[in-house]
């Protein structure tokens, strides 16, 4: 409970910080689930999903994007990061976290769906 609680309080930051910046919100709704164009990756298999959907789901490239825009005095890069920000964070507070190459279900907050409720796992379900 406590990841998706912080998954919710990075989502709120990002939201603030893209008000802030003053960037479009037809921009955000637009590019919102950009980041999981990654799971095409899956029909390479598992193991290259996992690899890609991850990749697109830490928020150190989007951090990393966020202070490149601060060096760059660019608001419109500060934009595109926070949605990438905001992304990750409704993905956690949802309860989806990173992919182990076992399979699309199988998450760092643990199992996804009925999976998760089979196995008795409680990681972070409500």
């Amino acid at each position: 409970m406590l990841l998706r609680i912080e998954g919710a309080s990075l989502l709120t930051c990002a939201l603030v910080g893209y008000a802030w910046v003053g960037q479009s919100w037809w921009l955000l709704a637009a590019l919102i689930l950009l980041p999981d164009l990654s799971m095409v990756a899956y029909l390479a298999g598992p193991r290259m999903g996992a690899a890609s959907y991850n990749a697109a789901h830490t928020s150190v490239a989007p951090f990393l994007l966020l202070a490149a825009s601060v060096a760059l005095g660019s608001y419109a890069v500060a934009g595109l990061a926070l949605i990438w920000l905001a992304h990750i964070g409704l993905d956690r507070a949802l309860g989806y976290g990173l992919k182990y190459a076992s399979g699309f279900g199988d998450t760092h907050l643990g199992p996804l769906g009925r999976a998760g409720e089979k196995s008795g796992v409680r990681f972070c379900r409500v």
